[in-house]
């Protein structure tokens, strides 16, 4: 899940050098992937109206259900 976010991050950004994904798990068994970019960055990674971050979520969501889990994108 992690790479799927950081390959999507990566191909919108303009300095993908900047993209860093991290991945953390609660006790509640939800993984939490924080998504931080550079700050010029941000507007593309959300996108009008949020519908970039939308997406991302959706897929997100999608990929944690097959793996058997739940898992939420904060963009930091």
């Amino acid at each position: 899940m992690k790479e799927l976010i950081e390959y999507i991050a990566k191909s919108l950004a303009s300095k993908p050098e900047d993209v860093n994904v991290t991945e953390e798990e609660e006790e509640d068994g939800r993984v939490v992937l924080r998504l931080e970019v550079a700050e010029e960055d941000k507007g593309r990674i959300i996108g009008r109206q949020g519908r970039v971050a939308q997406a991302m979520r959706v897929l997100l969501r999608v990929a944690a259900v097959k793996g058997g889990t739940k898992a939420i994108l904060e963009i930091v």
